[in-house]
């Protein structure tokens, strides 16, 4: 344990190792990607899926060896079912910070198969992460505002059409499919321009993650709702992690059964669309009632 160092010590020293941790796992990650564009001979690209996954789990046990050498923080990670290597997950977590994502991938390791983000497509370009991304076959996502969509028609479905490309990579092996369904990290200034109806909780995007059910439905063995709580460092728990200022971190993990009934045309079918529509709210409203309690808990 390192936290006793102060915060001008303790920040730069962190950052270091994270990002050469980063570095060295992004590095591997991306040169196995490089062999899989060059030669995508299809057994030489599943042999290197299954040399690269492992990888990404280092990465996260690594870096969170590194928060708590750091971090004098305490940690409560709650499984609510039984997990599974060899199954296919949907993960619908609640979205705080980008330390999130270090999270759910060393949650991920030794429980699930390697976890496949979508990514906002902006993050292409962040040394590292992007390519070593790209390199791990996770999708990158276009956002398109309203005003975008009646300018350039076309634009539509775009999204749509980038999960089932990834759909069908993702049938190969067994796989987490991540998706942020909010849209976005919670920040109070997103949550007061959504308008919205949850306390702690952006609303969700229904679309994506229904094209992703009708698609891979019949793969999926159950849905993963993660709810993610960092509640003594709610205003930037990233950069607290970084100076050794972490208080504590809870994960709750529900393993939820795959239900026919979620699984639909959502685009065509008006009457599916509502239903699926009130199942994600109502686990929404779910999530948001179990991060109230969490933040009670650290109250008292």
């Amino acid at each position: 344990m390192l936290s006793f160092l102060p915060a001008f010590l303790i920040f730069p020293i962190h950052t270091a190792l994270q990002v050469l941790n980063i570095a060295f796992w992004g590095g591997m990650i991306i040169i196995l990607g490089v062999i899989k564009l060059v030669l995508p001979i299809k057994p030489l690209v599943n042999l290197i899926n299954r040399i690269i996954n492992p990888m990404l789990s280092a990465f996260g046990i690594g870096s969170v060896c590194l928060m708590k050498l750091f971090n004098h923080c305490q940690w409560e990670i709650d499984v609510n079912g039984t997990l599974s290597k060899q199954n296919w997950y949907l993960m619908l977590p609640n979205h705080l910070s980008w330390l999130d994502i270090v999270l759910l991938t060393k949650l991920s390791a030794g429980r699930i198969p390697a976890p496949k983000f979508f990514l906002k497509k902006e993050l292409i370009w962040v040394p590292f992460i992007g390519l070593g991304a790209w390199a791990l076959d996770m999708p990158f996502m276009q956002r398109y505002s309203r005003e975008t969509l009646e300018k350039r028609p076309h634009l539509k479905g775009k999204d749509i059409e980038t999960t089932r490309k990834s759909c069908e990579k993702f049938r190969e092996i067994p796989t987490t499919v991540i998706n942020f369904v909010e849209g976005s990290r919670f920040t109070p200034a997103k949550h007061k321009a959504r308008k919205s109806p949850y306390d702690h909780l952006l609303p969700p995007k229904a679309g994506g993650i229904a094209f992703t059910l009708a698609a891979m439905g019949e793969l999926f063995t159950n849905i993963l709702d993660v709810t993610i709580s960092y509640p003594q460092n709610e205003g930037r728990p990233m950069m607290d992690m970084l100076k050794g200022n972490l208080k504590a971190v809870v994960i709750k993990v529900n393993v939820l059964p795959v239900d026919a009934a979620i699984i639909g045309d959502y685009f065509n079918d008006d009457a599916f669309k509502g239903e699926f529509q009130e199942w994600l709210n109502t686990l929404w409203e779910s999530k948001d009632q179990n991060l109230q309690s969490i933040h009670k808990e650290a109250v008292c």
